[in-house]
């Protein structure tokens, strides 16, 4: 074993999910809680964490791209990195990617990465590990206390998936489903806060299903989470993402229209508008159970916006079948969405089932379920013209003056005047494009100042 020098600088390549994005924040503050410090912007780290995802085709090969590039820019300057593979891809393939990847270092699965300091250790002393592990929440008590936050901060309540969608690899990867404590969740909340967050997103594979005790030992579900920490002075709004219908109970539906603190917004994954589709997916429910859902969402919040996910070319869909998720989504109206190309996962169970649509098949499908999905976006934006809301400011925007934030309605927004981070500035909103408005202070505001 050939021992090199502990790295002084890190940097932290997220991909996929809003989950993979609050693993990376987390991974990020065990390397400072280290000694290890962000590498400057230009710079090439000493540590470079692929913080990588399963879902989408092809992931794997395009890991090794991204080593095989790290490989070479550290050839080509005669010091080479120190390369970590984490997350789901890291979960389902670490000993062949240990083979056929001698870049890289160490390989810590999404369950595991609390370790990933003492892994560091281990390859400085010239020991390449792998460490995929699935300890239940083991990982949340070893992490760093959160010191610092953006204005929007994302804080994970419940990892892993129960549901078995055909297509899906997340109960491989990260497991069954299993609920963080209660009290380690407003503690983490309260110190978010404390540290500058003034909207947190509750996020889980399935975060819906979320259940636990409360300080007074009565069991809640997620509702009952959102209600107490809305409690919590200084956080502005709650979001939570992403749900399965199945899981989506009366009080959740009651709370959006109770609280004022959870965002008028809702992530619905519905995946095809074709009931069988659906059940050979092993989605429990139905076009119809899901729209008679999403009935009850809207009479609790008439001006909720709505948001799902969809994946076209699933094996066996027929044209027809493809066009009824076409006709689901007029029948909807989202506010967003997103939209995929169904993608075989090895071990999964579609991975196997006969009927593979074509690409071009499935191309020309994904092209026009986007195009309906563009065209009700627009819609929405269109209709919020005129509406006066507030805007979280969360960072600057590309010319002297200009901010960009979210609206209520998860919209993004730019608009020009006095400001700071984390303010909540209350805008008109005044043109609207396809993926952002334009947003102004009200004549009233700009007159107080003038």
């Amino acid at each position: 074993m050939r021992q090199s020098a502990p790295p002084r600088t890190y940097r932290v390549k997220s991909f996929g999910c809003q989950m993979n994005v609050y693993d990376g924040e987390r991974m990020a503050e065990l390397l400072a809680a280290k000694g290890i410090a962000p590498a400057p912007e230009g710079e090439e780290a000493d540590l470079v964490v692929l913080n990588t995802c399963h879902i989408r085709e092809k992931a794997a090969e395009k890991v090794y791209s991204d080593i095989g590039r790290l490989a070479k820019a550290g050839e080509a300057r005669g010091r080479k990195p120190m390369i970590a593979v984490a997350g789901c891809v890291a979960q389902a393939e670490g000993e062949e990617i240990m083979a056929r990847a001698p870049a890289v270092s160490m390989v810590v699965g999404p369950q595991a990465y609390h370790r990933l300091p003492a892994m560091i250790d281990r390859a400085v002393a010239g020991e390449r590990a792998t460490d995929t592990d699935m300890p239940p929440i083991a990982k949340f008590d070893a992490l760093p206390a959160r010191r610092t936050s953006p204005p929007a901060a994302f804080l994970t309540v419940q990892e892993g998936c129960d549901k078995f969608c055909t297509y899906c690899v997340v109960p491989y990867t990260r497991g069954a489903e299993i609920s963080r404590p209660y009290g380690d969740l407003v503690a983490e909340a309260h110190r978010l806060v404390e540290a500058g967050a003034r909207e947190i997103t509750l996020l889980g594979q399935n975060v819906s299903a979320w259940s636990g005790e409360d300080a007074r030992g009565r069991a809640i579900g997620l509702a009952g989470l959102i209600r107490d920490l809305a409690e919590i002075d200084g956080l502005a709004r709650i979001r939570y993402t992403t749900s399965h219908p199945a899981d989506m109970d009366d009080a959740l539906i009651a709370a959006h229209g109770e609280i004022d603190k959870l965002m008028p917004f809702l992530h619905l994954p519905v995946q095809a508008g074709s009931d069988r589709v659906l059940k050979a997916m092993n989605r429990s429910h139905t076009a119809e159970s899901y729209l008679r859902l999403l009935e009850r969402f809207r009479a609790a919040r008439p001006d909720l916006a709505l948001s799902g996910d969809f994946i076209v070319g699933f094996p066996g869909e027929t044209d027809a079948e493809f066009e009824e998720t076409l006709h689901l989504v007029d029948a909807v109206g989202y506010a967003q969405a997103f939209s995929f190309k169904y993608s075989p996962r090895p071990g999964t169970p579609a991975a196997a089932m006969e009927g593979q649509v074509p690409r071009e098949v499935m191309d020309e499908r994904l092209q026009r379920l986007q195009a309906a999905l563009n065209r009700d976006q627009l819609a929405f934006n269109r209709a919020s013209v005129g509406r006066t809301c507030a805007v979280l400011v969360e960072r600057r925007g590309k010319h002297p003056g200009q901010w960009l934030g979210k609206s209520p309605w998860l919209q993004s927004v730019w608009f020009e005047g006095e400001a700071a981070i984390g303010d909540l500035v209350t805008l008109e909103l005044a043109e609207a494009g396809p993926n952002s408005l334009a947003g102004r202070l009200p004549q009233s505001a700009v007159s107080a100042t003038s």
